[in-house]
């Protein structure tokens, strides 16, 4: 059990230390992966201060309490640190996501939900901060391969996910028979194109006022009356 009390009980012919091996290797393993999250979080913190552009190793490294070779070690180079930062955000992202959605019946609740995940402080605190992260992937990605190639799996995770609640509404009779896939990659756009106006702080788009664009354009699309109101925390 990770972090649990351990018992040790003497074995014969070697075995007793094979365990207690096993065990240090374990605990290696686990202040490993610590070590590495440190990192990742204190990435993503100097990113979103500097922009990845000013961003230096030796700055996440002194973030993280480390050295610049031990982030070097973990990460290679500052590309990847880049994309292993914001791979780390997303999955916590979805992560939260999931656990969110799990408690709502409707699709068209969920899929409300997922919008107001991207826009709305009172549902996921900040977003602004992720799309900061995002805007410098996309800078990265049109001159670096290994790095499009990044972006190119996050995005089709996002629309793969949109696409399924909005199968699983048309299987529910709640939506009305468009191409999923095609509404998935006309929504994400749209949500993309609005945060970046957010993120640049543009005076005719807030984050009530582009959530509101995404759910008139989803209800609009799938055919179901949206209350107006924005989901409950």
């Amino acid at each position: 059990m990770k972090g649990g009390a351990r018992e040790w009980v003497p074995l014969d012919d070697g075995v007793g230390e094979d365990v207690r091996m096993s065990e240090r290797v374990g605990d290696v393993a686990d202040t490993a992966d610590q070590r590495r999250e440190q990192m990742l979080r204190a990435a993503i913190e100097v990113i979103e201060e500097r922009g990845f552009p000013e961003t230096r190793i030796a700055d996440v490294a002194a973030r993280a309490g480390t050295s610049p070779a031990l982030v070097i070690y973990y990460f290679k180079t500052k590309d990847q640190l880049l994309t292993e930062a914001l791979r780390y955000a997303e999955d916590a992202w979805y992560e939260a996501g999931t656990r969110r959605m799990a408690g709502i019946a409707s699709a068209a609740g969920r899929l409300e939900d997922l919008v107001a995940m991207n826009f709305l402080v009172e549902i996921e605190g900040d977003p602004t901060s992720s799309w900061l992260l995002w805007l410098d992937l996309w800078a990265q990605s049109v001159r670096l391969p290994e790095v499009a190639s990044v972006r190119q799996k996050f995005d089709e995770r996002w629309r793969e996910m949109i696409t399924s609640v909005v199968l699983a509404g048309q299987a529910a009779g709640e939506f009305g028979p468009v191409n999923a896939e095609d509404f998935a990659m006309t929504l994400t756009a749209l949500v993309d194109g609005l945060a970046i106006q957010i993120v640049l702080s543009d005076p005719s788009v807030d984050a009530r006022r582009a959530f509101e664009l995404g759910m008139r354009f989803a209800s609009g699309q799938l055919g179901f009356e949206w209350s107006g109101r924005s989901p409950a925390r």
